[in-house]
């Protein structure tokens, strides 16, 4: 029994990327079934919960600082009746200055305790829910991929959680801020005069129906807003993503109207929130401080009249500016949580997702050693975006402990769909998958795909060092442990040429690199991975000769003693297989070694004719 069939490490899960969908418009993400009103706030409770300390140091610092600008008034009060009056004077002014001081004070001292304890929450709410999201995104199959586009994904993850985090650390504690002050003006308003409080009593309506009315339009608008954003990011992630095709067709042109047009649409969208908000502030002035002019002249006639002082006026007219401003910044800060409201509904569709593959709550674990038998039992499947089209149909195979099975068959025949299947992408519709006897589903897809090593067609390249890109099926590998790993792949020839050796740093998705290197570096990490099956998807298909040759040489070093399934569409690659399985329209046809197929005749024997003898 090889080391590889007897050791099984611990990787990261792969997510694979599907490409975007081709309707730009679409939003992509499954939308919500309801269209919750600022209650959708609520759901953000669970990210907020585990902060309750602060979030109660962050109330009490806001209750002091609302309290010392009321306290403002009543000294206003004193000083305009018994400072200037027969029985004041110097000394009660002085006395006065000293109180304001320490209301100035201790309203400083809680507005900087508040506006860091909110800004710190809504910074470490806003990476806990991106994480949460981002998290959630990771455990979807690539099923789920197929139905959204990455940029709009995008787009979530940064855009809507920066207007949550706007509205966590600022706009929701402005708007509890003057809710307070509004509520507690209004009482010393009482206090001060029954009948003027009765005129701003009677304008409070006027301005709580506009808020209404518009803040819905706001909040759709707002949603239309954040979907065109949206679209952008999609289209902006795929065009750069194909940068080469769109340069090769001489699409520049067309793809920068293309943005434009998106571009004047998002523009558009965000002109008409705006003009909603702006309209919806501009009345709420209007109307409250309308209202403080007629109650200046009311109160002027009363202060004429002895019916109230002077100063009771002046501590009523600076309570009317305090509830004015007040509902006027409320008024404004509606808009902030009625976008924070589609964000967190938008960001919720995510995490509410159901995941279509879940773990097992008790998941099995192979007998050890592994020994890598890949069974497929009238496995049959069809694609979630093609549901009417069957990609296998009652599909048996069977691969032996250390065996090479090559998979062979035109384009759609099946054989991606058997490596999907096998890694647990997706569920069979019909059938069984088992590796040494147990069932897949019972052993879960992390642990299912941490018996595997990949080769692809396209390897993935990330943006990081030759290092880190071996390391990332076994991050713990020492520095010795990858430099054995690329030689056995034959990349050591390419990596002690680069200015900065293992550490070379290879650019988006190895764009430094050439499909020879980029193949040798996939074959080292599937080497350092050290896993008992291996899947080679298309290897060496894409490859000149000489690159050919010498990936080939690294693929010999990782299929030793490895279960090894082969996809190949260039027959010579697979001829060394222990055994070849032909498939067409999703069903094994053929099986057998090259020459046994070559003698049948079928259609194995016609694919190779057309390879080998072409003319």
């Amino acid at each position: 029994m090889s080391k590889a069939a007897q050791t099984v490490t611990a990787a990261p899960a792969v997510v694979t990327e599907m490409a975007p969908a081709a309707d730009v418009a679409a939003s992509g993400v499954p939308a919500g079934a309801g269209r919750p009103g600022l209650g959708g706030l609520l759901r953000l409770w669970p990210f907020l919960r585990p902060y309750r300390g602060r979030i109660a140091l962050a109330g009490a610092a806001l209750i002091v600082a609302a309290s010392g600008v009321l306290a403002v008034g009543q000294g206003l009060r004193r000083v305009i009746d018994q400072g200037f009056g027969a029985h004041g004077g110097a000394a009660f002014l002085d006395q006065a200055l000293v109180g304001m001081l320490l209301v100035v004070v201790a309203l400083a001292g809680a507005t900087f305790l508040r506006f860091y304890q909110v800004s710190w929450l809504g910074e470490r709410v806003v990476a806990d829910l991106r994480k949460a999201v981002f998290g959630r995104l990771l455990s979807q199959s690539p099923g789920y991929f197929e139905t959204v586009r990455t940029g709009e994904v995008i787009s979530r993850l940064t855009n809507d959680t920066t207007v949550i985090e706007s509205v966590i650390g600022s706009s929701a504690s402005i708007a509890l801020r003057n809710t307070l002050l509004a509520l507690g003006g209004l009482v010393l308003l009482m206090a001060t005069s029954a009948k003027l409080t009765l005129f701003v009593i009677g304008g409070i309506p006027l301005t709580v129906v506009p808020i209404i009315v518009y803040g819905r339009r706001v909040r759709k608008l707002s949603r239309a807003s954040q979907d065109r954003v949206g679209d952008l990011g999609a289209h902006i992630d795929e065009t750069l993503h194909e940068i080469r095709t769109v340069q090769s067709y001489g699409h520049e042109a067309r793809d920068r109207d293309f943005f434009g047009s998106q571009v004047e649409a998002a523009f558009a969208a965000a002109r008409a929130r705006i003009r909603q908000r702006a309209l919806l502030t501009a009345l709420v002035i209007l109307l409250v401080f309308g209202a403080v002019g007629v109650i200046l002249w009311v109160g002027g006639h009363d202060v004429l009249a002895g019916r109230i002082t002077a100063g009771q006026l002046s501590a009523f007219v600076f309570y009317a500016v305090v509830v004015a401003g007040a509902v006027g910044a409320i008024s404004e800060t509606i808009g902030d949580l009625q976008r924070a409201a589609g964000a967190t509904e938008r960001l919720f569709e995510i995490l509410d997702a159901p995941a279509d593959l879940p773990e097992p709550e008790h998941p099995v674990s192979l007998p050890l050693p592994v020994r890598g038998e890949v069974r497929f039992e009238q496995v049959q499947f069809r694609y979630p975006s093609r549901p009417d089209a069957l990609a296998l149909v009652g599909l048996d195979l069977c691969v032996q402990p250390g065996e090479t099975v090559a998979l062979v068959g035109p384009s759609g025949a099946g054989k991606t769909t058997v490596f999907q299947l096998l890694q647990r992408f997706y569920r069979p519709g019909a059938g069984r998958i088992l590796i040494d006897g147990v069932p897949a589903e019972a052993l879960g897809g992390l642990a299912l795909r941490r018996l595997m090593a990949v080769v692809p067609q396209e390897p993935a390249i990330f943006a990081a060092s030759i290092a880190a890109n071996v390391r990332y099926g076994r991050p713990e590998a020492t520095d010795a442990e990858v430099l054995e790993a690329c030689r056995a792949a034959c990349a050591l020839e390419f990596i002690e040429r680069l200015p900065e050796g293992l550490d070379t740093w290879l650019g988006e998705r190895g764009v430094r690199l050439s499909g020879g290197q980029r193949a040798r570096l996939a074959i080292a990490r599937a080497l350092l991975a050290n896993r008992p099956i291996l899947l080679l998807d298309e290897a060496t298909s894409s490859l000149d000769a000489e690159s050919e040759h010498l990936v080939q040489q690294a693929l010999d070093t990782l299929m030793e003693g490895r279960t090894t399934l082969v996809i190949a569409h260039r027959l010579a690659t697979v001829q060394r297989a222990d055994r070849i399985l032909v498939l067409e329209h999703g069903q094994m046809v053929e099986e057998g070694t090259h020459a046994s197929l070559v003698a049948v005749g079928g259609l194995y024997a016609r694919l190779a004719a057309l390879q080998f003898n072409p003319g």
